[in-house]
């Protein structure tokens, strides 16, 4: 679709980007966080691996 096509986007589609942005700041919060105190090296990898997918889907959102 060409740019010049797109309609402005809702506020209600607005507020679901602004829950969406909040709600992947606080996984990635919440990962470093736990990752923090694992001590079990599988889940502390498995953990950095959600951080990063966290922040990328943040970064696509910002």
């Amino acid at each position: 679709m060409n740019f010049m096509q797109m309609q402005p986007l809702s506020s209600k589609e607005l507020n679901y980007i602004a829950d969406s942005i909040a709600n992947e700041d606080s996984l990635i919060k919440l990962c470093t966080a736990a990752a923090s105190v694992c001590t079990n090296a599988q889940i502390g990898q498995e953990l950095s691996e959600h951080i990063q997918c966290h922040e990328k889907h943040l970064q696509t959102l910002s």
